[in-house]
């Protein structure tokens, strides 16, 4: 986990909730995501305008 980019991590949060993927795996996903800090309703709505 370590070693993924801010972006590539949120991107596969994002995709791993959309593809319904096992929620060991999501919550794995988002555990990093706050261990780094990171602002999800930023990426989110910059995913949007995108």
């Amino acid at each position: 986990m370590r070693l993924m980019s801010n972006e590539i991590l949120i991107d596969s949060y994002f995709k791993a909730l959309n593809l319904k993927l096992e929620q060991e795996f999501v919550e794995l996903l988002l555990e990093e995501i706050r261990r780094r800090q990171l602002n999800l309703e930023y990426y989110y709505s910059e995913a949007k305008v995108n």
